[in-house]
């Protein structure tokens, strides 16, 4: 029996015009854009404002609560109305915007970032389920690939954008920039969308928000601290591994029994819906860990400027792009569902193995071309996950299955440089210490203190050293994900390829209430 809900057509759903999905393309972007721009300006503001010790909660705190929202805010529009709670997300993440750019110490920047963060988890949650109750299957690919195009645009673009403007501007632009994007969107968002008015009668779950929270925060924490912030057995980290498992388990425990679930388990009931967010959590994994690390070794082997070894990494941004789109097209005749996931997590393993050819000797032309092929891997498993999370999820239940989607990719990314990181960290200080002596690697790495500018000043053969060290460690994070990829592939030989999707058709009178007899429920009336 065929348990994947179907695009069943129906007299009220309205049509997507192309200034609603203009407004809702410019909120994703600004979701993706707005990291890759402050990433380039932090240096800048810690500068300014002080409390360099504080450096990374500056960015942690925008994590933990874009993490933790996002799936609340799926379900504030399952409930109350998707396009409300859409435009309230971007509203919110304007007024921690503005609030960053006012900051005058980094206590205040930190607390502003995270209200920041708060909006931020609904700006890609929101429009994406927007997307998935207003647009058919038949046409969701072509959609799809124009949000495909935004994070390697933003990837890209965003670095290029913080530097200028932290150079000739002011950092607080940095912050500002996002204000006129906002308005717009809001505004082409208000007039493009129209949604059916209602409401669906239920409540939030706060036990399981609250539960979920919690476990969102300790993971990201548990995450971002394991390995560098305090050693693996101490017991912060004990502690948090543990306050991980019992909030999880209760808040799995909780979604079994609550009316209106925040994460729904009869989601993950549909086989194709829970390989979707395996995957999901995969590709995360390895993208957030390569974009992390190959900069790196971009600066400190190759010896590029920061903005450069973004550039250098262009051709897996290009691989991304080209492989969504293409992908978004592939799938909107359906039957494609498994074919791209396989040919995803082949490439990304292809990719993975290729890269293991970077050393201290590689061209600098090769380095960067070795990253396309892992690009277009990532591109069509991030495009077929989302994809098959949309097909596999009623109408009903649409912001909590994008949001879940986009969270188990952040919990991926978030634990995968975690974990890898920590393997490139050791295999980097085996190398300084095995070449250089146990005090000298010490001095060298106190404090994240080795930077491509210190290296500079190095005597030539110290240099060398730190080059085979990166090299090193940029190797033992491309093994993991390797492996990681290997998975993937296994995983997507078990999802299983969906009907061709056929044209919605306007049902005749009467037609309606059988038109989708036996295909999943009925589509809810929402508020507008």
């Amino acid at each position: 029996m065929n348990d994947r809900p179907t695009d069943t057509p129906a007299p009220d759903r309205p049509a997507l015009p192309r200034l609603g999905v203009f407004g809702l393309m410019l909120s994703i972007f600004l979701a993706t854009l707005d990291g890759q721009i402050v990433s380039t300006a932090l240096p800048t503001i810690v500068g300014d404002l002080g409390g360099l010790d504080h450096f990374s909660w500056s960015v942690t705190a925008y994590l933990l609560t874009m993490a933790a929202s996002t799936p609340i805010w799926g379900k504030l529009g399952d409930l109350y109305g998707r396009k409300g709670a859409c435009m309230n997300s971007v509203v919110l993440f304007l007024v921690g915007t503005v609030l960053c750019g006012l900051a005058q110490s980094m206590g205040e920047l930190i607390a502003f970032r995270a209200v920041q963060g708060l909006g931020a988890g609904g700006l890609m949650v929101g429009a994406l389920s927007v997307i998935g109750v207003v647009v058919p299957a038949h046409e969701r690919g072509r959609i799809q690939s124009m949000v495909g195009v935004m994070m390697p645009v933003a990837f890209v673009g965003g670095p290029l954008l913080g530097g200028f403007i932290t150079d000739y501007v002011s950092w607080r632009w940095a912050f500002y920039v996002n204000v006129p994007v906002g308005l717009v969107a809001l505004l082409a968002i208000a007039k493009g969308v129209t949604l059916p008015a209602g409401r669906v009668a239920g409540r939030i779950d706060y036990l399981g928000t609250a539960l979920l929270t919690t476990g969102i925060l300790a993971l990201t924490l548990l995450a971002g601290w394991a390995g560098a912030t305090y050693a693996w057995a101490s017991w912060q980290i004990t502690g948090l591994a543990v306050l991980v498992v019992v909030s999880l388990a209760w808040f799995v425990r909780v979604e079994r029994r609550a009316a209106e679930p925040i994460t729904p388990p009869r989601l993950f009931a549909r086989r194709d819906f829970t390989l979707a967010q395996i995957l999901s959590f995969l590709v995360g994994a390895v993208l957030f860990s390569v974009v992390n690390y190959l900069p790196q070794y971009m600066q400190f082997v190759q010896g590029s400027s920061s903005t450069a070894s973004g550039l250098l990494i262009l051709p897996l941004m290009l691989g991304m792009l080209m492989t969504q789109l293409t992908a978004g097209r592939l799938m909107d005749g359906g039957g494609l569902d498994r074919a791209v996931p396989l040919v995803g997590g082949a490439a990304t393993l292809a990719g993975a193995l290729l890269l293991l050819m970077l050393g201290t000797d590689t061209p600098l032309f090769v380095a960067s071309a070795l990253t396309l092929v892992i690009g277009v891997g990532m591109g069509a498993l991030m495009q077929s996950t989302l994809m098959t999370t949309m097909t596999n999820a009623d109408p009903r239940d649409m912001g909590a299955a994008t949001g879940t989607v986009t969270l188990v990719r952040t919990i991926g990314g978030s634990l995968g440089v975690a974990v890898l990181g920590a393997v490139q960290s050791s295999r980097m200080s085996d190398v300084l210490a095995d070449r250089l002596g146990s005090g000298t690697e010490e001095r060298l790495t106190a404090g994240g203190g080795l930077t491509p500018a210190l290296l500079k000043d190095l005597p030539a053969g110290v240099r060398e050293i730190v080059a085979d060290a990166v090299s090193s460690g940029l190797h033992g994070v491309l093994v993991g994900a390797a492996v990681l990829s290997a998975i993937a592939f296994g995983t997507a030989w078990f999802v299983r390829a969906a009907p061709t999707a056929a044209p919605a058709v306007t049902p005749t009178a009467g037609a309606g209430v059988t038109a989708g007899a036996g295909k999943g429920p009925a589509r809810t009336p929402e508020k507008d």
